[in-house]
């Protein structure tokens, strides 16, 4: 399934697992019929046994302390039996590349392995139904095709009907037998064989912001044309941290970021890339090494003028929403001179305040509340801007617009740090390389 941001993807699909609208609010009319259930009037428990989704948000579906028992919670309540659950589990936790962590805590999970685990999770009891919402947006390179090789062969097994949602349509678009499009209204676009929608609905498709494959976006230029950063601005010595003691998720990293300069952190989930992030803007403080704001320490910063010099976007947009108004989220605590700021910034996010301002952030689509999580520290221009997977959830039109408006940001002189997976961003960026294993840096190199 294929379609804009905001164009009821995931709807549609949480209205296939039997969660709308049995467990979310709204008007429904009309049937949903999965395996001879009514998903709407059946009962929750049959529904469930039937169907398995993997959410947008992978931590909101973790229910236990422990990865192993995560996985087990979802066999035990359908009545496994105890030898078949000692199996499954192990079994499941490989195939999503998490052997060996079955004792973690799920929530010292980097957020690619959290989706890893919500997809082994989904995975165990062998649903006859699979409803995968962006199932590798957090995923790295070696995980994400891993998972599309999984998903073949339970295609080629016919072992399950699955409903896939994918922003990554050169590799999900293979698999289809039909692809259903979506318009940004909400109403099916066409609806067919992969080859055929392609044949016969390319450019409407192009002309909604829908990723297709084997087509790059038209690039009208490099965001920046790669000048010599400035000064520094941002610098972190052998920096080391530890969620847990004795497993540093940091360990010695060290790097300069200069005015103006593009820097991406790379690496395989877990590598540190999310916790050097918020290092380097003094979410946390290390408890080893110096990290350095200008000449200051920002994690002593008081959190009104942090947000003056850096800002941070979370992994997870609802991580750091704080109202119930689109409106109150993106001029909490600003200035006159930055709420005067706010409605063109809103515009170019294609989150226009007349449309979305009275509108809760968590009723929002996963590209919008991305986009969202990006306004109030475009609106505040701080000398610093770290991403964390700021492309997410993001159709054609979302991803040219934030190009745009970072690239501004760049020309200005912000220095943008983004932590990422996706090797396009990077290379449309002009980014330099910072590659991250285990919570060092092995590989620093220049600007792609």
């Amino acid at each position: 399934m294929v379609g804009p941001s905001g164009s009821g993807k995931s709807t549609l699909a949480l209205a296939v697992a039997g969660l709308v609208p049995r467990d979310l609010g709204g008007e429904w009319t009309g049937s949903l019929r999965v395996g001879g259930l009514d998903t709407a009037t059946a009962p929750g428990p049959e529904v469930a046994a039937l169907v398995g989704v993997v959410f947008q948000d992978p931590a909101s579906q973790l229910v236990m302390e422990r990865v192993a028992d995560d996985v087990a919670f979802g066999l035990e309540s359908r009545a496994w039996p105890r030898p078949a659950m000692h199996e499954r589990v192990p079994e499941a936790l490989a195939e999503v590349g998490l052997a060996g962590l079955e004792r973690r805590r799920s929530t010292t999970l980097s957020g690619g392995q959290q989706q890893r685990l919500a997809l082994a999770g989904v995975l165990a009891p062998r649903p006859a139904v699979l409803v995968l919402d962006e199932p590798t947006a957090n995923l790295d390179a070696d995980g994400s095709a891993a998972f599309f090789r999984r998903l073949q062969a339970i295609r080629g097994r016919r072992a399950a009907t699955i409903l896939l949602i994918e922003h990554r349509v050169d590799e999900a678009w293979p698999l289809a037998d039909l692809v259903l499009a979506l318009g940004s209204d909400g109403r099916p676009l066409d609806l067919g064989p992969a080859a055929e929608v392609l044949r016969r609905s390319r450019d409407r498709l192009t002309a909604e912001g829908i990723w297709l494959p084997e087509r790059r976006m038209r690039r009208r230029r490099r965001v920046v044309e790669a000048p010599e950063p400035g000064a520094p601005i941002l610098a972190a010595i052998d920096v080391s941290f530890a969620y847990v003691r004795g497993r540093p998720a940091v360990d010695g990293a060290s790097l300069v970021v200069g005015e103006g300069e593009r820097l991406a952190l790379v690496g395989p989930n877990g590598s540190g890339k999310s916790t050097l992030g918020r290092l380097l803007v003094g979410l946390l403080r290390p408890q080893a090494g110096i990290v350095r704001l200008g000449s200051v320490d920002p994690s002593r910063l008081p959190p009104r003028e942090l947000a003056r010099r850096a800002g941070y976007v979370f992994q997870q947009p609802e991580a750091q929403f704080l109202t119930s108004r689109v409106t109150d989220e993106v001029t909490l605590g600003l200035t006159e001179t930055e709420r005067a700021r706010v409605g063109e910034v809103m515009d170019r996010l294609r989150l226009p305040l007349d449309a979305f301002g009275d509108r809760s952030p968590y009723t929002l689509s996963g590209g919008e509340q991305r986009r969202l999580s990006l306004a109030p520290a475009l609106v505040r221009r701080p000398g610093v801007l770290v991403l964390d997977e700021p492309t997410f959830g993001q159709d054609r039109r979302g991803y040219e617009g934030l190009l745009e408006i970072v690239g501004e940001r760049l020309d200005s002189g912000t220095a943008v740090v983004a932590a990422t997976h996706d090797n396009r961003f990077v290379a449309d960026l002009g980014a330099r390389r910072v590659e991250l294993e285990a919570g060092r840096v092995v590989a620093p190199e220049a600007a792609a």
